[in-house]
């Protein structure tokens, strides 16, 4: 009866092992659809994919659940009046579309240099919430490069011209985090279509939570 029983119990932890086992190697895709999706970063293709390790957990830079608050407050779902708020999907495809040949997209990673070298979503470059600041020294004359050599604006006496401006997707550390908030609220003031501006409000805390991939800065 006991060997019986023993064998019985080990058996069933075999199952257990080979169910687990089984478990941890289940494919994770973006959608049912979508394993992998590829883009241009630095000049060379890149896969965007998630952690296929079903055992991952989230990266400890972001497990962090009480910052305080101000500086990092919690950011509503609608930032401002016009602006498209997006999940991974979408910035997915904006990525997709902007790798593929779309030069009226421009994905912007608005975190601090120090921030962004730990790792960006690949395709985006990095324009520091700082640079189109002027409370913090961004001068006229810098944010007008950007606005011109970056954004596809034109400046007419003093005016800006939107009409072949490209359209900004923007975001940083996640729904705490007000760099790319505050870069899109001056983009506002600087008159930049709000229907041209996009905001990834999971910034990278969500796009860590789902396993993610991330890439070194572009630029």
């Amino acid at each position: 009866m006991k060997s019986k029983l023993v064998t019985t119990l080990i058996m069933a932890g075999c199952v257990a092992w080979a169910s687990a086992s089984s478990a941890a190697g289940k494919p994770v895709g973006i959608t049912p659809e979508m394993m992998e999706a590829n883009v241009m970063h630095a000049g060379k293709s890149v896969k965007i994919m998630r952690d296929q390790n079903n055992d991952a957990v989230v990266n400890p830079a972001f497990a962090k659940t009480s910052r305080p608050c101000p500086p990092f407050c919690i950011q509503p779902i609608v930032l401002a009046p016009g602006v498209e708020t997006l999940g991974e999907q979408e910035i997915i495809d904006y990525l997709v579309r902007m790798s593929k040949g779309d030069k009226s997209i421009l994905v912007i990673d608005s975190r601090t240099p120090d921030w962004v070298q730990k790792g960006t979503i690949p395709g985006a470059i990095n324009i520091p919430w700082t640079s189109l600041n002027p409370a913090k020294g961004a001068d006229p004359i810098s944010i007008a490069e950007i606005m011109e050599g970056r954004f596809g604006a034109k400046s007419l006496e003093g005016l800006w011209d939107y009409s072949n401006a490209k359209t900004l997707v923007m975001f940083c550390n996640g729904m705490w985090c007000g760099q790319s908030p505050n870069n899109i609220k001056n983009l506002l003031k600087f008159g930049y279509p709000a229907n041209k501006i996009k905001w990834y409000r999971g910034g990278m805390q969500n796009w860590s939570n789902l396993g993610l991939n991330t890439a070194k800065p572009a630029g």
